[in-house]
């Protein structure tokens, strides 16, 4: 069901904690399931990721596609990290069960999060940064009654 990527992410996690003083921390839940994953940025003077730390509540798919969006966040700049999609997340972890692709949306969506919170703390704007969710299922309902 799960790939060896995904087991050793989920067995293994890289980058568990917290930063104290975080330049940036992002949380986004999963109302429906329940997970929910904050991920904290230290974010130099050169607007480069030095680290990256996450704690996550939730299935083991939550915290292995944690895992890897700190993987693949870590060492590159804020412009980097902002396209680091759900997509790419579960193509480095070779795949995941079409019922746990939401948990590589909640990687997605708290890289933003935490992405996000830096430009406000710093006053500056992250060009092509949109306000994330704080559940990704947020506006589901209204967009389903538009159609």
């Amino acid at each position: 069901m799960y790939t060896e990527k995904v087991m050793d992410h989920f067995q293994n996690p890289r980058n568990v904690g917290e930063i104290e003083g975080a330049s940036g921390v992002g949380t986004v839940g999963n109302a429906k399931c329940g997970d929910i994953m904050r991920i904290y940025l230290d974010i130099d003077e050169n607007q480069m990721i030095r680290d990256v730390k996450f704690k996550t509540f939730g299935c083991g798919a939550a915290v292995a596609t944690s895992s890897m969006a700190t993987e693949l966040v870590k060492g590159k700049s804020i412009y980097d990290a902002l396209q680091v999609t759900n997509k790419a997340v579960m193509e480095a972890l070779d795949g995941l069960p079409p019922v746990k692709v939401h948990c590589s949306l909640l990687a997605e969506e708290a890289i933003h999060a935490a992405l996000w919170d830096y430009a406000e703390k710093n006053g500056i704007k992250i060009e092509g940064l949109e306000k994330p969710k704080s559940d990704i299922h947020e506006g589901e309902e209204e967009e389903e009654e538009e159609y």
